[in-house]
């Protein structure tokens, strides 16, 4: 009965993992309490109270913000499956959802993490309908803010607006039978669309000094891996999306560093918010889970 007692106490309140999140995801005081609608004060209580019931630190306090440490990253997963369980703890006695919600996801992510996301939202909500866009993020900004859109998951190399989904390396790969010589021109399988993933790979092989050719573009990421695969070229994917057949490439290799993808989900000024709050819980449990 003494450990039971000891368990309870370590119990973090609510309050404390939406604060605890909302600065993880954030990245900063300020942002996650302008998220939670609290003063920065009041999510930095419970965030010491979290840390004091846990007996651990959870941030590294950087210059331009708040970083996970080890535990953090231990204990975020956890906190974000616990807070989208009460989230549907709450909505078992509410009244159905009923209408139509236009999504826009992104053609670089894992089709895998889109079906678990749309299939979990009709299964938990049968009387909406769902319009899904899938393409290039570049704009969905535009769409959300001419109502073309009600909610979308944008991505790119800077901390965006929104909602923080997640942050995952960019990396270099091509197929395991590819072989480069360090001295020759990288040929590149690039996107010919105005988007951030068609400028990494050559702005990145241009800082690092290396010499570059163009050998195969296209307008979708199918198209841009059957490139890849068939040894045509280098490219450049998310790490969620690596596959079986790709080799990844790293500096030994003659690659730079790349920037990490941020995903954020934007709702719309006019989007039903109660259907947009949904599919942004799908979204985030079908990332989670992935």
């Amino acid at each position: 009965m003494l450990g039971m007692n000891k368990i309870e106490r370590l119990l973090p309140s609510s309050e404390q993992l939406k604060s605890f999140v909302a600065i993880a995801e954030c990245g900063n005081l300020s942002h996650a309490a302008e998220r939670l609608c609290r003063t920065q004060s009041a999510i930095s209580v419970q965030l010491r109270k979290l840390e004091e019931s846990l007996n651990v630190s959870l941030f590294e306090r950087q210059a331009r913000g708040m970083a996970l440490n080890a535990n953090g990253k231990k204990l975020l997963p956890v906190a974000q499956r616990a807070l989208a369980e009460m989230r549907q703890a709450g909505a078992l006695f509410e009244d159905p959802l009923q209408g139509r919600i236009r999504v826009g996801i992104p053609d670089d992510y894992d089709d895998n993490i889109l079906e678990r996301a749309l299939a979990g939202f009709s299964r938990s909500h049968p009387g909406v309908e769902i319009i899904a866009h899938s393409g290039c993020t570049s704009g969905f900004k535009a769409d959300l803010k001419q109502g073309v859109l009600d909610i979308a998951v944008c991505s790119g190399p800077d901390v965006p607006s929104g909602t923080i989904l997640s942050c995952e390396p960019t990396i270099w790969v091509a197929a395991k039978g590819l072989t480069l010589a360090t001295d020759d021109d990288v040929p590149l399988a690039v996107l010919d669309r105005q988007c951030w993933w068609r400028d990494i790979p050559t702005q990145a092989l241009e800082q690092h000094g290396r010499t570059w050719k163009v050998v195969f573009q296209s307008s979708s990421f199918p198209s841009l891996k059957a490139a890849i695969r068939a040894g045509l070229a280098v490219g450049v994917v998310t790490q969620t999306s690596l596959e079986g057949w790709m080799r990844v490439l790293t500096e030994q290799d003659g690659f730079p560093p790349l920037p990490s993808a941020y995903r954020t989900i934007l709702t719309g000024r006019d989007s039903p918010p109660e259907l947009a709050t949904a599919m942004a819980g799908a979204l985030t449990e079908a990332c989670l889970e992935g």
